[in-house]
């Protein structure tokens, strides 16, 4: 038996499988500090490379249509979405008080009991399948465009519509703000001045 035949285990990784573990810790980093970062201008900016992260990783599972999905869609539309969003309604460019709720210790108890259910299912829905990175590209983009609109057709479309409220709520609270702004009484004893 030759070493390309060789069973494959945890203990012989490949190089891609190398790349995909250090490009998933840059990911997971870049993930960590977005959520933890006062500042929201750099959490949607660390958003982006957690986002950019991922297309990487479905680069190397071989699904390019899926990995330039996520460029189009999230990089490019979410996250500028999101920008238009902080600029519409003023947030914050430094250092934000009102980003810490305080409920930091309920939050991570719910992030890792999230990530604990996550690992454990998809651990347990794939704890046999094996990806042969080696051979051709298993999902073609037709087959890919089919599965996601005959399966997935109803997320898709609630994703679309949240985005569409998010945009809209953002547009309102800044007209808000200006509208309270415009009605707002002069500070008293300013008149006069000239």
């Amino acid at each position: 038996m030759t070493l390309a035949q060789a069973p494959h285990g945890f203990l012989s990784p490949t190089g891609v499988e190398i790349a995909f573990l250090l490009v998933g810790l840059v990911t997971l980093g870049a993930a960590l500090i977005t959520v933890t970062t006062r500042q929201l201008v750099h959490a949607a900016l660390w958003l982006v490379v957690a986002l950019g992260g991922l297309a990487v990783e479905y680069l190397l599972l071989t699904a390019e249509f899926i990995a330039w999905v996520q460029v189009l869609i999230y990089v490019g539309s979410v996250v500028v979405l999101l920008l238009f969003g902080l600029m519409l309604t003023k947030a914050p460019i430094g250092r934000s008080p009102d980003a810490d709720s305080g409920n930091r210790w309920a939050a991570l108890t719910v992030a890792v009991a999230a990530a604990v259910a996550l690992v454990w299912v998809v651990t347990d829905a794939f704890r046999t399948t094996w990806l042969d990175l080696d051979g051709p590209a298993a999902g073609t983009t037709a087959v890919t465009g089919a599965s996601l609109f005959r399966h997935w057709v109803l997320p898709f479309e609630a994703l679309s519509v949240l985005l569409l409220a998010a945009l809209v709520g953002a547009i309102v609270l800044s007209r808000k703000a200006k509208a309270d702004e415009a009605a707002a009484p002069a500070a008293p004893g300013k008149e006069g001045v000239r």
